[in-house]
């Protein structure tokens, strides 16, 4: 089973189905995020809580912790963008093959170690 990190962008866009991808496209990987990601989803949606909705997301992803580590490799690089810098990090933490995301910055890196960054299960 695939190893997949979402990014936040890709990770929001999944669960408040903003897109047309949705879970059970993803029912043959295993999905990793940042604890930032549920952070944010929060933030910008203004959940209430408790929230069953918000409980049972956290159920169907691995959460990647953000340690000191991550946060120290976090902030030398790769990206100028700090936020961008700690899903990577947490990508390679997680030892993920693919890094799903719809940022073009990121997406022209093609590669953050050995994660591949892409849009799309479909690698060409």
């Amino acid at each position: 089973m695939a190893r997949v990190f979402l990014d936040t962008n890709f990770f929001i866009d999944l669960v408040e189905r903003r897109k047309e991808t949705n879970l059970p496209q993803f029912k043959n990987y295993q999905l990793f995020v940042s604890p930032l990601s549920f952070h944010i989803l929060a933030y910008i949606y203004r959940y209430k809580f408790p929230n069953t909705k918000f409980t049972d997301l956290m159920g169907l992803f691995t959460i990647i912790p953000l340690t000191q580590t991550v946060l120290e490799k976090g902030s030398l690089g790769p990206t100028g963008d700090f936020e961008d810098n700690l899903q990577l990090h947490s990508a390679v933490e997680g030892d993920c093959e693919l890094f799903l995301t719809s940022d073009k910055k990121l997406l022209t890196m093609n590669y953050f170690g050995t994660t591949k960054i892409t849009n799309s299960l479909l690698i060409r």
